[in-house]
Order: C-alpha cells, then structure tokens, then sequence
C-alpha cells in the first residue's frame, strides 16, 4: 500500500504546479507554459536521477520496449498539457480539471486492453463512482456547458490517461531495478524527449514563448521543481499498482481543495456538493479496501 502516501504527495503537487502552470499561460502562451514544466523539470530529474543511483543502486539500461512506451507517454503528455491549459484558459480552472478527472475511467479501460491491468467489476464501480462524484461536485449545473471546451477537457483526460498507460508501460518494460531507480529512470527520458520536441516546435514557430519562459524564470522554475517532484511521485505510484487506482485516489485532491476553500474563505457547501464529496469519499475508500 506504499502507492497510497506516495500518490497524495503527487497529487498535492499537481494541484500547486497546475496553479503555477497556469498563471503563466497570459505571459508566454500556452505553449510555452507547456514547454516549461519540461525544460525546467529536466534539470530536477536528472538530479533525483543521480541521487537515486548513488543512493539506491545503478541506473538500468532502457531497452526498445521501454524506449517506445515512454515516447508513446510522453507525446501523449504534451498533447494533453497544452489540452488542459486551453481548457483552463477557456472554461475556468475549476470546471475544467473537474471534466479532465474523468480520466481514471477511460485509463481502466486503457489499462486492462493494452497492459492487462485486471479491474474487478468493484474496482470499476468505485472508480466511477469516485469520478461521478468528482463531475456532481465541481460542474455548476446553473452554468452552461461550451461543448468546444468540453470536448478539449474530455480529449485532455484521455491523453493524460494514454500518457499514464505509456509511462507505466515503460516502467514495467525495463529488466530490472526497484520500483524508484525504474521510475526515476522513465521520468528523466520522458523529460529529455518532451523537452527535445517542445523546444524544436518553439524555435521554429514561436521563439517568443520560448525565451519568454526564461524571461519569467521565477514561476518557470517552480513549475518545473512542482512538475518534476510530482511526476516522480507519479511514476513510483504506476510502478507499485495499476494507473488507474493511482489516479481515482488522486481525487481526493478535490476534496482537500473544498476544506481549505471552506476554511479560508468561508464558501458554503452546497446539497450538490456535498453530495459530490460523498460520491468521491465512497469511491476512492472502497477502491482502497479493495486494493488492500
């Protein structure tokens, strides 16, 4: 049960890098918002890298199959970065990471036809029902729904779950280390491959974005410490279980999110999303007594 602690510390992560991430978007683009948690995180893996083969035990060699899925992940990845800002930027941060949680769904079934990871018949009910939670909770059902950005949220939760597929694949592709040494491993390549793309893309048709990212060198760097941290933590989480039980607990992350902007700011909770929370609580305790 180790990828319990260790996925409610990527995902606190998450939430404070994709607040970060996505105060950058007016300054250089989403693009180069996009590009930063990569040319900024790299640095950061390669440093856990190193730590973890001085630590640890030595780095395993990458073989073809893990080469290929961590290129598969990490494409997918930067499709669905840039998916995710311009749904931010177009729907509200909120209802837009609401609509991308739906995610663990389409990654258990994603999971089980590419990788064989078996989900019981109650290991599916408590992922959806985790994410009907999440969709009850945050959508405001007073708000019209724009189906151009519903579309960008819903294709980012696919690739975010195709990535998380490509990115476990690539862990359990490679002979031999723990699950630390295999995951630190994947994070490196896959930041030095989306790091590699980005920054051609970049050069060619946007130098702007890619120099105003080193222009705004603070909140790039903390983007990239965020990112890197959290994507390690990530990656250890698929190496110790299925995608998809690693993302249905991550989201919790909405219900810390509710407390605290309860406590600080004193919003009601609604019937809905108190319900919502009831939902989600339900899901991911009885995806946790399952996995147990």
């Amino acid at each position: 049960m180790l990828w319990v602690p260790i996925t409610l510390m990527a995902s606190a992560l998450q939430v404070a890098r994709n607040a970060t991430q996505s105060g950058l978007v007016d300054r250089i683009g989403t693009l180069g918002a996009t590009q930063v948690r990569f040319l900024f995180g790299l640095p950061f893996a390669v440093l856990f890298l190193i730590a973890a083969a001085l630590l640890v035990e030595p780095v395993p060699a990458l073989n073809r199959a893990a080469l290929g899925w961590v290129a598969l992940g990490s494409v997918a990845q930067i499709g669905a970065t840039a998916l995710m800002l311009a749904a931010m930027r177009a729907r509200g941060f909120a209802a837009a990471t609401a609509l991308i949680k739906t995610e663990p769904v389409m990654l258990a079934l994603i999971g089980w036809a590419v990788l064989g990871d078996m989900l019981g018949p109650w290991q599916m009910a408590a992922i959806v029902t985790a994410t009907l939670g999440t969709l009850l909770m945050t959508l405001d059902p007073g708000r019209r729904l724009v189906p151009g950005t519903v579309l960008l949220a819903l294709a980012a939760g696919f690739l975010f779950g195709a990535s998380a597929i490509g990115f476990r694949g690539a862990i359990l592709a490679l002979p031999e280390g723990s699950f630390v040494i295999r995951a630190t491993t994947v994070l490196v390549a896959s930041l030095a491959i989306q790091t590699l793309l980005l920054s051609l893309w970049l050069a060619v048709f946007d130098r702007a974005a890619l120099t105003g990212a080193f222009a705004a060198w603070r909140p790039s760097l903390a983007a990239g410490f965020l990112g890197a941290a959290g994507t390690q933590c990530w990656f250890m989480g698929f190496a110790l279980t299925a995608a998809a039980n690693v993302r249905t607990l991550a989201l919790v992350e909405i219900l810390m999110a509710r407390a605290i902007s309860g406590r600080l700011f004193a919003e009601r909770t609604t019937l809905r999303e108190w319900a919502g929370m009831a939902l989600i609580a339900v899901g991911v305790g009885a995806l946790l007594m399952l996995a147990a």
